[in-house]
């Protein structure tokens, strides 16, 4: 993917899943562009997302972020990349 991407991460302190999703993102090169919002910290993020964590979010110039598939756990590295460009695309 030639442009750079932009990703919402809603995770939650002290989940396994959630921090190694998103140290294995910011591993990536080049890394996308991650924001990381606890869903903890707001009760209708909580209410929404909180036994869904993590979430990950597409994030598109002028346009509602899209929820992308969830993220197979193993996936790291360039397998992750490719997952990326083929679930950001379009």
């Amino acid at each position: 993917m030639s442009r750079s991407l932009s990703l919402l991460l809603y995770s939650r302190a002290g989940c396994c899943l959630c921090e190694g999703l998103e140290v294995k993102l910011l591993a990536l090169e080049p890394a996308p562009e991650l924001t990381v919002v606890d869903v903890d910290r707001d009760p209708a993020l909580q209410a929404r997302y909180g036994l869904e964590v993590p979430v990950l979010l597409h994030c598109r110039d002028g346009a509602q972020p899209v929820q992308l598939p969830r993220v197979p756990p193993r996936l790291q590295g360039q397998p992750l990349r490719s997952w990326l460009d083929r679930h950001c695309s379009g």
